[in-house]
């Protein structure tokens, strides 16, 4: 029973990778039409929303911008182009359908240098690296040395936007607290260590930190980023801790590692907007290890997908993972580091058929941190790498497309007894799969619901809301045009782009009173170039139903080309009326 869980639920997360490696039929595209009271709307599932940390992010309406044009039905996704970085660029084929040309792919590299004693080495230079890929030497194209990028002295971060504004490329930490696969007893250790670690810090934090809670039924941003180190321990004391029954009863075991891998890919495509690294230090136990050893080739793939994905998400974010185990002392430290168990399977692949949550952490270039009493210094061995990545790129050697096979990275220094520690690798992947509003894929449904009931701010693109006047429930979404991918101009056809715009309200408690998803499509005026890139702004006027319930706005935007997720919050406060968060005054 518990397979068959793990399967149907990991299915789903494989699901839209396996479509998207697959080609299928797209009917022409037809010309946009003008707008329409009633876009096409994709089917999303209910859920029950967090208040929201952020503040409003509220601006003043643009001038005018190219409409959107309600569409019946969504024509197909292209390639993501921040997978296809070097200068992938749309074409229509007169056809309705868009394809990319690629030309290279570039990889991104943070790396830690330790000597042989752990301590880390801040000195290294551009040329003490080497970097080969499949045994190929590579080129390193630019470099950037360890701490290169730590926000300046003069500024303070205390949210997302300023993090986005003032200190664009600077490393951030992110703590999470896993409160589904973790004892009771060994959570309140970890919160007690997190404490004690933050005790013995500066008022200001160095790195600006998020605080994130995670059960199988919540989602929970305790403290946006922020560097006020008495902020994150008031959030830290007010969480209540939710009890893992399911764990000690050794049940929802396919929950269990289906939550393990949203969370992953939720925090990552959240982050994604963020250029900086990003050090993700997990307390907690993770899921248990999975062996796939007699079972179906067809579920081997299946999982081996999920997994493929989960790790490339986190690269494309720049998302280091640091696993941190809070139950000390092991007398057998095998049950939780598979690697003195099963190291002769990973020369090739990083996990080897067999999942292990610490395998995870070294696919993404981090560590795993367990059996260890004081787990307040592994946390603070976890912030210290943070701020000390030295950075490089290249473009690799390799031009195979083979999405199956796992691409071996090995950097080494040219001075003896260092370490370097980064990712062991990556697979290839393709852009976004094809979107079906009518019948979508449950990844799209996933990723959607997962930032719509969310209270994290996701920056995957710039969104920001001004309120319409005089009209409370009118509102025009802004889109930056640096988020968007425009397609070519083909005779009949002019330039566009698409994306989904999700709108949900809630009340004073965070409960989701209505949600509403359309597919908005908008053409460029035919006074832009035809083909390369522009960048163009757009604004989507919307409106939601009169309730006097209603405290807050939730709207959440996806480019259909490239996935990546924005968001944005207005809260109506007094601006809704004297009425606000209350019931109508019955006649």
């Amino acid at each position: 029973m518990k397979k068959a869980a793990l399967i149907i639920l990991l299915a789903g997360i494989a699901l839209s990778r396996m479509s998207a490696q697959q080609p299928e039929t797209v009917p022409p595209a037809q010309p946009p039409a003008a707008a329409q009271e009633a876009p096409s709307q994709p089917a999303l599932p209910a859920q029950p929303a967090s208040p929201a940390q952020a503040p409003n992010a509220a601006q003043p309406a643009s001038p005018a911008q190219p409409q959107p044009a309600a569409q019946p039905a969504l024509q197909a996704q292209v390639p993501s182009a921040a997978q296809t970085p070097n200068g992938a660029q749309p074409a229509n084929n007169g056809t309705g359908t868009t394809t990319f040309r690629i030309s290279a792919r570039l990889v991104v590299l943070d790396m830690v240098v330790v000597d042989g004693k752990g301590a880390i080495v801040k000195d290294l230079k551009r040329d003490d690296f080497k970097v080969e890929e499949a045994g190929q030497p590579q080129t390193i194209l630019n470099f950037d040395v360890a701490g290169a990028h730590t926000p300046s002295p003069e500024i303070t971060i205390n949210s997302t936007a300023e993090l986005d504004r003032l200190a664009p490329n600077a490393p951030v930490d992110i703590i999470l607290l896993d409160e589904f696969n973790t004892r009771f007893e060994d959570m309140a250790f970890a919160r007690y260590s997190l404490k004690k670690y933050l005790d013995k810090q500066p008022d200001k934090l160095v790195t600006p930190t998020m605080l994130i809670a995670v059960d199988l039924q919540h989602f929970t941003v305790l403290h946006d980023y922020t560097q006020n180190k008495e902020e994150i321990l008031a959030a830290l004391k007010h969480h209540f801790v939710a009890y893992p029954w399911q764990l000690h009863q050794g049940a929802w075991l396919g929950e269990r590692y289906a939550t393990a891998f949203v969370t992953l890919r939720r925090v990552a495509e959240a982050v994604m907007g963020h250029p900086g690294h990003k050090n993700m230090i997990w307390l907690g136990r993770g899921f248990p290890a999975m062996r796939l050893g007699g079972w179906s080739l067809d579920t081997e793939n299946r999982i081996n997908n999920a997994v493929q994905d989960c790790v490339n998400v986190l690269r494309d974010a720049r998302v280091t993972l640091y696993t941190i185990d809070p139950a000390g002392v092991m007398v057998n430290p095998g049950e939780y580091g598979g690697d003195y168990l099963y190291g002769s399977m990973i020369a090739a692949d990083p996990f080897g058929g067999n999942y292990e949550f610490n395998r995870m952490a070294k696919a993404t270039g981090g560590r795993t941190l367990y059996g260890r009493n004081d787990v307040d210094k592994e946390v603070q061995t976890a912030i210290q790498d943070g701020a000390n990545f030295y950075t490089l790129t290249y473009r690799p050697a390799n031009t195979t497309t083979d999405p199956q096979k796992f691409r071996r990275i090995k950097v080494t220094v040219n001075q003896p007894g260092l370490k370097v520690i980064t990712r062991e690798g990556y697979y290839l992947q393709y852009g976004p799969g094809r979107v079906n509003p009518v019948n979508p894929s449950r990844r799209l449904l996933a990723d959607l619901v997962a930032a719509d009931s969310s209270n994290m701010v996701y920056d995957g693109i710039p969104v920001t809301i001004a309120r319409v006047e005089n009209e409370p429930e009118s509102f025009v979404v802004h889109v930056d045009g640096s988020g968007l991918v425009w397609t070519f101009a083909t005779e009949g056809h002019p330039r566009q782009t698409e994306v989904i715009l999700v709108i949900s309200t809630l009340d004073k408690k965070g409960k989701e009173l209505t949600r509403k998803a359309s597919v908005e499509k908008i053409d460029a005026p035919t006074t832009v170039p035809p083909t390369g890139r522009i960048h163009r702004n757009i604004n989507i006027p919307c409106k939601i139903d009169h309730n006097p319930k209603v405290v807050r706005v939730r709207f959440t935007v996806r480019v259909s080309a490239t996935g990546r997720i924005g968001t944005a919050d207005f809260t109506l406060g007094q601006e809704a009326g004297p009425n606000a968060g209350k019931e109508a005054p019955k006649k």
